[in-house]
């Protein structure tokens, strides 16, 4: 009987216990083999007690969730990487879609990423959600908060994960290119928390601010700053 592919799933987190201990459990598979790895940036909470507890392996690296998630690659025993955020639900059957996408020859050059979906009822969620739609489609910029599932050696190819606290995505999927990059057809629900906590036209315009900012060449403590 042929061995289950090994996905190495990398989840950048700092003072994030309660969406871990959400998200751990769900990452099982009957088809893949997971290698789960908590990249730690100075959690004060029970973060790395989640993770421990779940069998993740665990890793500390400061400097934002670039460099988390470098550090975690370098430990990754997978030929294939996803990386998602700790506020992550996966839908049902996401593992068979990751398998389908691992498996075919023609990605290992590619890289895919999910359907935005936020956990909030509502118009604004609903528009929110067509909007990033638009923006994959038209510009081929998926965030970090829509997961990238990717093959190692294709990734080092590119030079590695930027070591950016943030916007790193961003500078990823430009390296990637937008005729790479493939929307696999499963939703990830991603925590509405930042939207709801500012306002979705306030929280917008932070985003739109830092994604401008950053192709002007401002520096990331700036975009850090306005992110927040």
């Amino acid at each position: 009987m042929a061995s289950k592919p090994i996905l190495s799933i990398i989840i950048p987190v700092k003072n994030a216990a309660p969406a871990l201990s959400t998200l751990l459990p769900q990452l099982t598979s009957d088809h893949l083999e997971m290698d789960v790895i908590v990249s730690d940036g100075g959690s004060q909470d029970e973060s790395v007690e989640i993770a421990t507890r779940h069998q993740a392996r665990v890793t500390q690296s400061g400097g934002g969730r670039g460099p988390q998630m470098r550090e975690g690659t370098q430990l990754a025993f997978g030929d294939w990487l996803l990386f998602l955020h700790a506020d992550s639900t996966l839908s049902k059957g996401w593992d068979m879609a990751a398998l389908a996408f691992m498996t075919d020859p023609m990605h290992q050059d590619h890289a895919a990423y999910f359907q935005f979906q936020l956990d909030a009822t509502g118009p604004a969620a609903r528009r929110l959600e067509r909007m990033v739609a638009w923006r994959c489609r038209t510009f081929g910029l998926p965030y970090g908060d829509q997961g990238l599932l990717i093959a190692k050696g294709f990734l080092e190819s590119l030079g590695g994960m930027p070591d950016l606290a943030l916007m790193e995505d961003v500078a990823l999927a430009r390296k990637i290119g937008k005729t790479r990059l493939f929307g696999l057809d499963y939703p990830l629900q991603t925590s509405a928390e930042k939207f709801q906590r500012d306002g979705y036209l306030l929280r917008n315009a932070k985003n739109l601010t830092c994604l401008f900012l950053y192709f002007c060449g401002a520096p990331n403590k700036i975009l850090r700053w306005i992110y927040r």
